[in-house]
């Protein structure tokens, strides 16, 4: 079953700095039938103005995924991590039992967009930590790139969660496929571009379930990129 959850129908904050989209609930955002996919909590697509920034604030018990489409963001953590997150780059903070971070476009003359992602973690009271690794666009060119898995495996950034992440990057006419394991699930989201879905058409900010399905097949119908998430 592909259930689709198009741009369109999402939630909606807007500041004279943020004009941010949600898939699921968020913030006075409140939609009891998007809450979440299995652990996949918060699709955000936030296009940022330049200067703007979000404050210090926390989080707690949380894995969060930064994914920057256009620009650069400049983020700060109380881990001590700190530095600018551009396209290719993935970022991920474990909130754990606590943390502070900040996040600002990094430009004074140029928007920036990206995806905060968070995921739910299999356990609370983790240990807070930071990690960010660059996956080229040669990686991710016509290819599902693993950006994101609870095994760390190929040089993805390890999730506390039984998810696999991917991001691909992909020519008009090109398809990818992914095999989905008896008892696991996906979440396809379309960032830019446009792809079918098993024949579904899909546009940029669409996103789709899918429950009970054997294999994700994604074909492009202009430049577009892609992430999906195989849930447990």
């Amino acid at each position: 079953m592909i259930v689709l959850r198009p741009a369109a129908e999402r939630g909606m904050t807007r500041l004279g700095w943020l004009d941010s989209r949600h898939s699921f609930s968020f913030n006075q955002y409140y939609d009891p039938k998007h809450m979440n996919f299995r652990s996949l909590r918060v699709i955000n697509d936030d296009v940022i103005a330049p200067g703007g920034r979000f404050g210090m604030h926390p989080h707690q018990d949380m894995e969060i995924l930064t994914w920057v489409l256009e620009g650069a963001v400049a983020h700060r953590d109380s881990t001590g991590a700190s530095g600018e997150i551009r396209p290719g780059d993935a970022q991920k903070m474990s909130a754990g039992s606590g943390i502070l971070h900040s996040e600002a476009n990094a430009s004074s003359s140029e928007t920036l967009r990206l995806l905060q992602i968070w995921i739910e973690p299999d356990r609370a009271g983790l240990p807070p930590e930071y990690s960010q690794a660059h996956f080229p666009e040669a990686q991710r060119r016509n290819a599902l790139r693993l950006i994101g898995a609870r095994d760390g495996r190929d040089g993805a950034l390890l999730f506390h969660q039984d998810v696999d992440i991917y991001n691909a990057l992909l020519d008009p006419g090109v398809t990818v496929s992914h095999s989905l394991a008896p008892g696991r699930h996906a979440w396809l989201q379309v960032a830019r571009g446009s792809v079918t879905l098993s024949g579904i058409a899909l546009s940029a900010g669409d996103g789709a379930a899918l429950t009970g399905e054997t294999a994700v097949a994604i074909r492009a119908t202009e430049p577009s990129e892609v992430l999906l998430f195989d849930l447990a």
